[in-house]
């Protein structure tokens, strides 16, 4: 019998897994840096000479740029979650690579990333959430305190309510470096440190001078890709628990980030 591509190639992922980490965090940060350079470079300058009013032009570039990632990470949630199923081909694929990385990936690999999955623990975020809410309240910045907050506080609303709706059992995990319990889709550690991550990013772009805006968005970038990345490798989490917690989280955190834009721009004009 021929075997299945799509198996091949999850065997094949879990073999190389680290380089193929690597290589996705590599492009992911040189894609974020092309996109910032467009961004700067190309877009706001033409978006200026359209408009009359640049103010205007900024705002409304925002809203599209915004909806139009919210709408994509909405719908490869939505296609994620199509598919799941125990017999499906992309539940036989996640099965595939588990069991691959499993049997290739090396104790010093998993010592590493269980370490780095703790940036995602609920614990952590929560010290991170009241430590910053405070130093942006004593910097007089009190909406965007409130706004930190509540992006924090929304997603740890709805990935329980997410895993309550498809019940999703989470991969044998008996390595012991890290145990985890209840439903699997999508990833809590995901979705939380892509919105944590991704909001001190734009905290960032809002309080710090420009000097560390891209720094501060790269290193947002490469944290909460690291710790998605690493519930994959301890097998805490399927592939797709993964990408979905990515979609979610970006879906969730770009909602409260036009949120506070439009309220900014409506205090400007």
């Amino acid at each position: 019998m021929t075997p299945d591509p799509g198996l091949a190639l999850a065997a094949w992922l879990g073999v190389h897994a680290l380089a193929v980490f690597g290589v996705l965090l590599g492009g992911l940060l040189l894609l974020v840096t092309l996109l910032a350079w467009v961004w700067h470079r190309q877009v706001l300058r033409r978006a200026q000479a359209a408009f009359s009013k640049p103010v205007v032009a900024v705002l409304l570039l925002n809203l599209v740029v915004g909806l139009a990632i919210v709408l994509a990470a909405a719908a490869g949630f939505a296609e994620i979650a199509e598919h799941l199923g125990p017999d499906r081909r992309m539940s036989l694929a996640d099965q595939a690579l588990a069991a691959s990385i499993h049997g290739h990936v090396g104790s010093h690999t998993l010592r590493g990333f269980a370490l780095i999955t703790h940036l995602g623990d609920v614990r952590l975020l929560v010290l991170l959430g009241v430590a910053v809410a405070l130093w942006l309240w004593q910097r007089g910045q009190r909406t965007l305190a409130l706004g930190w907050l509540l992006t924090l506080a929304g997603n740890a609303l709805l990935n329980p309510m997410l895993k309550r709706i498809f019940e999703r059992v989470r991969p044998v995990h008996d390595h012991g470096w890290v145990s985890e319990s209840g439903w699997s889709f999508p990833s809590g550690h995901t979705s939380g440190a892509t919105v944590a991550y991704g909001m001190l990013a734009y905290l960032a772009l809002r309080t710090l001078p420009a000097a560390w805006h891209l720094p501060a968005v790269l290193g947002a970038t490469a944290l909460a890709f690291t710790v998605g990345s690493s519930r994959v490798f301890l097998q805490v989490h399927f592939a797709s628990d993964v990408v979905a917690g990515f979609a979610s989280g970006t879906a969730w955190l770009m909602v409260c980030v036009m949120s506070l834009e439009l309220s900014r721009r409506g205090r400007t004009r």
